[in-house]
């Protein structure tokens, strides 16, 4: 009895919420509390100190929110007076974006008495002054834009603060905000409550752990650091470089590759290159990288989430995870290093990973693969991997033997035979001929310059308008190459034999639906624009056509 008891989950009932968060957590459709939201929410409710380690896509959000919506709640009934009461930091206004969101979403039936803005926005400080003066429940915010509304006299924390929060701990000395947060301990109150939430436990986190907290609660959830096998199958290719491209080619068009993908490249650069190719064969991409300004990059990720895109090709830049190497490369555009995307951005159900370009350590890996098989969804990773990266594919699968105790591989082999596909080679090669390095640069340009209208549009207009972001897509062809239209086709003889039969039974599939629709239209009257084109078209001189010879013999 002692063991099931033990096992038994506690569910959200069970842990003494509000009504009306709970109300909020089944308009979410949360069955059950994850792992770490079922051990860290009761902890947080008795006032204790907390730092964890959970994977990515465990609830990690939901983790810390929850219990700092309670005791907002809670302190509200004695409360004779309005006041900042936490205060929540990400390394990215991406993870600011998202936080405030999910907060807004559990707040849902309580927004009167619980108020959040995200205050991560490229604005002038003036700007956001007023919504401050507010003093509203929770800000959120990168800790050099905390910083800089605490130094301009636009928020004040001593006297009212009560909880401190820093999501995705790990990632925050890395992007340069050691010095920040040190000085941000001269605004904060001697006595407070903190959660440092994180996917791992190395010496920055623990430099901030001495830094926040007292006497914490450390919570190092057992479990592997990539769902299992049933639920993440991950793949890899060995080829060389100039195969990727006609790999990434042959697995879009033929349909091997379906639902939402995300597509990892190691540069920029890369980025617009492989946009540029793809296009060519009419497939449709966004690009995602930390030259975009952060407004287009937040309606990207929530569009692509709605499910308005299906392919993102996003930068997994080694200069955003190790800021020093900025002042090496001669930077030509300028880069938000407040922006990350193999990190923490909730991306929902992501069907596949494919990293174009294998990832620079075992950590970057696991980040990007993490964007899929989250919750309960099923995904797949596929990894494309040459010569040279032969040596991090042995370290990645050293670090995840957790996954696989039996000592065989997480990887299995993805079975595609080369000679198949010889027929696209010749396609792609001729593709990748007019994507030079004039056409990436002046793509970069002309991207950047249409994301920075976008930009601007996005915050004024469509906040009064939120039907008409719909207008506003990220996927349209650059036009700066010239379209081949016999590439967008793929004739019968190119495709494989094995997928041969699958095609001609989908084209039999579509042509009897086609071919229903019109036996079911057959009794709907004609539209009026319908019947206005068929007399122009009976028009000779309207409609060009003269069919009075037709296929018949001249008379003598």
């Amino acid at each position: 009895m002692a063991d099931e008891e033990d096992t038994k989950t506690v569910q959200f009932h069970e842990m003494g919420l509000d009504d009306r968060i709970l109300k909020a957590i089944a308009k979410l459709c949360w069955l059950q509390p994850t792992l770490i939201q079922e051990k860290a929410i009761p902890l947080a409710l008795e006032g204790k100190d907390i730092m964890t380690r959970a994977r990515t896509g465990t609830g990690k959000t939901a983790a810390y929110a929850i219990p700092v919506i309670q005791k907002i709640l809670s302190s509200k009934q004695l409360a004779t007076e309005q006041c900042v009461k936490a205060l929540v930091m990400t390394p990215t206004k991406e993870l600011c974006n998202q936080a405030a969101r999910n907060i807004l979403e559990l707040t849902n039936s309580c927004s009167r008495e619980v108020r959040c803005i995200d205050v991560s926005g490229q604005v002038a400080l003036d700007s956001q002054r007023p919504l401050l003066m507010e003093q509203p429940d929770i800000v959120v915010g990168t800790p050099s834009r905390i910083l800089a509304h605490l130094k301009a006299g636009n928020l004040s924390l001593k006297k009212t603060l009560e909880m401190v929060v820093i999501d995705e701990a790990d990632l925050v000395f890395s992007f340069g905000y050691e010095d920040d947060v040190k000085a941000l301990m001269d605004y904060l109150p001697k006595i407070y409550q903190a959660f440092l939430m994180s996917a791992t436990l190395d010496d920055d986190v623990k430099a901030l752990k001495r830094l926040l907290l007292h006497n914490p609660v450390i919570l190092k959830l057992e479990e592997p650091q990539l769902p299992e096998t049933s639920q993440l199958a991950q793949y890899h290719i060995k080829c060389q470089d100039e195969d990727k491209y006609v790999l990434i080619y042959t697995l879009l068009k033929l349909g091997l590759i379906r639902g939402k993908t995300i597509i990892f490249v190691n540069s920029v650069d890369k980025c617009y290159r492989l946009k540029l190719f793809l296009e060519q064969f009419g497939i449709p991409t966004c690009i995602l990288n930390s030259e975009l300004p952060v407004n287009s990059r937040v309606h990207l990720v929530d569009q692509f989430n709605k499910g308005l895109y299906s392919i993102i090709i996003a930068a997994d830049e080694v200069a955003l995870d190790d800021p020093t190497q900025l002042k090496k490369q001669k930077q030509k555009y300028k880069k938000d290093k407040e922006s990350g995307i193999s990190r923490g951005i909730d991306f929902q159900h992501v069907s596949n990973v494919v990293n174009f370009d294998f990832p620079t350590d075992v950590d970057s890996y696991i980040h990007r693969v993490g964007r899929t098989a989250r919750g309960t969804n099923h995904g797949t990773a596929l990894s494309f991997i040459n010569i040279d990266e032969m040596k991090k594919l042995e370290e990645v699968e050293e670090a995840l033997s957790d996954i696989h105790p039996d000592g065989n591989s997480v990887f299995k082999p993805y079975n595609f035979k080369m000679k198949e596909i010889e027929g696209f080679r010749y396609r792609a090669k001729d593709a990748m001929r007019a994507v030079t390095k004039v056409a990436v640069r002046e793509a970069r340009l002309k991207e950047i310059k249409a994301e920075i209208l976008n930009s601007t549009k996005l915050k004024s207009y469509f906040e009064d308008n939120p039907r008409d972001l719909e207008v506003l897509r990220h996927d349209r062809s650059l036009h700066v190459v010239q379209e081949k239209q016999h590439l967008k086709n793929v004739p019968d003889y190119l495709i494989p034999p094995t997928l041969r039969q699958n095609r001609r039974e989908l084209g039999r599939k579509k042509r009897y639906n086609k071919s229903q629709t019109r036996s079911q239209s057959w009794n709907k009257a004609p539209a009026k624009g319908h019947l206005r084109y068929m007399k122009r078209k009976a028009d000779p001189l309207k409609s060009f056509e003269f069919k009075g010879f037709g296929n018949k013999k001249r008379k003598k």
